[in-house]
């Protein structure tokens, strides 16, 4: 199995891809950081959700805040960050580690082998970055939900994780590690409804009928919000392409994180045609992330719910 590990801020998805991913992957542990609540939130939510599945991985928290300014919770979560169910109380604390010393030492350890899958803002990882230089080639890859390659949730072109810390996107994304995308144009292929939580719950469990609970409070979140009681899958699609790559493609692009504009700040430039340069370059800058472009939403959807039910069957 690949070893994994994630760097998250749960978070309705973030819980059902950590979910995911214990099933599939060889996670070596969690990171938080700051995002769909605080980060005191978002590390106590990673250990209930351990809790609720006897997952026995180490959990460290990480940063708080933006490199640059502040940051407002992503309340469609609900206060604590993962409203909607009744989760156990967590019985173990996060490790007496930061969450950038853990994603060091684990890339370390794993000799080039290691998935770094981060599906929150990139604070963490763009730290853990600067502090150690020789992380980008101690890392399989990155696997990044972030960004899109058209228009944004937080604002009209800038998706909310990349919003939340731009300056660490734009970090992350001008490093020499290999990049997976998974942005809204991606991840928006793929949509949950009223009918997953029903499988869930059907399938009987604590844990189906935990995330059951928790799908039923974000499609309503939703629903308020969008006028649609559904939700584009988006932390388990940048899971998806390790496990089943026959349900996606991906296309090599150069993409820069705009800083400067207040009107587009956050957008994850693609370079689409492949024409972008200076005028004292002769050819255009070498694609740096492979980003998600298609993936059979209906089947990538059933197979990562199919997953969560598992748990029920033990």
């Amino acid at each position: 199995m690949i070893p994994l590990l994630i760097d998250c801020d749960p978070g309705h998805d973030d819980s059902m891809a950590i979910l995911y991913a214990a099933k599939h992957f060889e996670l070596r542990g969690l990171t938080t950081v700051f995002g769909n609540s605080i980060v005191e939130n978002t590390t106590r939510n990673a250990l209930k959700i351990c809790e609720l599945a006897g997952l026995d991985v180490p959990v460290a928290g990480g940063m708080g805040a933006p490199l640059v300014g502040s940051f407002a919770p992503s309340m469609i979560h609900g206060a604590s960050g993962l409203d909607g169910a009744d989760l156990p109380e967590p019985k173990r604390r996060p490790v007496d580690m930061h969450a950038v010393a853990m994603i060091i030492e684990q890339a370390r350890k794993a000799e080039g082998e290691l998935v770094l899958a981060a599906i929150g803002p990139l604070t963490n990882v763009a730290v853990a970055l600067r502090t150690e230089p020789r992380l980008a080639r101690w890392l399989k890859c990155i696997t990044i939900m972030g960004g899109s390659l058209d228009i944004g949730n937080a604002a009209p072109y800038a998706e909310a994780n990349i919003l939340k810390d731009p300056e660490a996107a734009a970090a992350v994304f001008s490093c020499d590690a290999e990049i997976y995308l998974a942005g809204l144009n991606f991840t928006r292929q793929a949509i949950l409804d009223r009918s997953h939580a029903e499988m869930l719950r059907q399938a009987g469990g604590a844990v189906p009928e935990t995330v059951a609970g928790m799908l039923d409070f974000y499609l309503t979140r939703n629903e308020a919000r969008y006028g649609k009681p559904i939700s584009p899958m988006h932390d388990p699609s940048a899971f998806v392409p390790f496990v089943r790559p026959d349900l996606v493609e991906h296309k090599p692009f150069h993409i820069q994180v705009e800083l400067a504009s207040p009107l587009l700040r956050g957008m994850t430039v693609a370079d689409q045609r492949n024409v972008t340069r200076r005028p004292d370059e002769p050819e255009p800058p070498r694609a740096n992330v492979k980003a998600g472009i298609r993936m059979d939403g209906p089947a990538a959807t059933r197979h990562v719910v199919e997953t969560i039910a598992s748990y029920g069957r033990g």
